[in-house]
């Protein structure tokens, strides 16, 4: 017991100066390199935040824990839109670029429709797992592409250029990255030991306290984005984390082992993942800004989650 509330207190410790360097890193190198915020959000930071998911889904399935793997990718899907983007809008409320609504949204909205599509026959197979993960190549080319086309910016920053230099600012993100992945680990092994220790299924671990744990890089990275005014990052973030998690993390996974899975047993996390993703696209595209009440709606769909949970338990 005493170990694994040291691991939760290193890894808390470890995520909140990981989320610190890693956002004024991307930020900084942002506005040296003349490329939105934004597009750091989605590619950098998002790939970065995801790889806690990408390592505790990829052991969880070679060692056979297919419910722990699938649980723990739709689970962070969840989390990040209810609690993260949710927190993200009450602290700070972002604005939506065009862009975003053009080409992020329906990719986000595509992931739920591709989700229970390759669970169609119980099994995310070595083929399927190929073809998600020629799709998170696509989307990341896409969006970079469509970000600086031709080496020309296309969404620039007004802000002054950093002080620290780019090589400083690299090490930022690497050092935040690090720290990040060591810190979500530590407190992934300590909260998934107290989780055990108390008779939780595998399942249920999966949904809730691995995908939160693993989501916290993400959490931190974003309210530390929100607090620094950059809520542009933070809602790149959770965007380009959910497609990352079903496209490269379940791509990668599969590729690796196949994921059994059973679409009675996630109807659940299907449901509240496609329910929360409709709430977010539709806060998104109205105002073109995530409102503080909205926000608030994403929490409350998060916590109605956790109840079901408990009731289906």
């Amino acid at each position: 017991m005493a170990t694994h509330l040291i691991f939760l207190a290193l890894g808390s410790v470890g995520l909140y100066f990981g989320a610190e360097w890693l956002v004024r890193g991307a930020s900084g190198l942002a506005r040296a390199m003349g490329v939105s915020r934004l597009a750091v959000g989605l590619t950098v930071v998002a790939y970065g935040t995801s790889m806690p998911e990408l390592v505790v889904s990829l052991v969880s399935a070679v060692d056979g824990k297919s419910a722990l793997a699938l649980g723990n990718v739709m689970g962070s899907n969840i989390a990040n839109l209810g609690v993260i983007l949710g927190l993200t809008a009450v602290i700070s409320p972002p604005d939506v670029q065009p862009g975003l609504m053009r080409r992020e949204l329906p990719a986000v909205l595509l992931t739920v429709v591709v989700l229970p599509l390759v669970l169609w026959n119980g099994v995310i197979g070595r083929v399927e797992g190929a073809a998600l993960l020629l799709g998170a190549i696509a989307f990341t080319r896409v969006t970079l592409k469509a970000m600086t086309p031709s080496g020309t910016p296309k969404h620039t920053d007004t802000e002054p250029p950093p002080r620290d230099g780019r090589p400083a600012l690299a090490a930022f993100v690497v050092l935040g990255l690090a720290l990040l992945l060591g810190g979500g680990k530590l407190f992934v092994d300590g909260a998934v030991g107290l989780a055990l220790r108390f008779g939780m299924s595998e399942r249920l671990v999966g949904l809730t306290v691995v995908a939160v744990g693993t989501s916290l890089p993400e959490l931190a990275a974003s309210l530390v984005a929100a607090l620094r005014g950059e809520s542009e990052i933070a809602v790149g973030n959770v965007l380009g984390s959910n497609i990352f998690n079903v496209l490269l993390i379940l791509g990668v996974t599969a590729l690796a082992h196949p994921i059994q899975g059973s679409l009675t047993a996630v109807r659940l996390d299907l449901a509240a993942m496609a329910a929360l993703t409709g709430v977010a696209v539709v806060s998104m595209r109205t105002a073109r800004r995530i409102q503080r009440v909205e926000g608030a709606v994403l929490l409350c769909g998060y916590a109605a989650f956790l109840v079901a949970l408990a009731v289906q338990r």
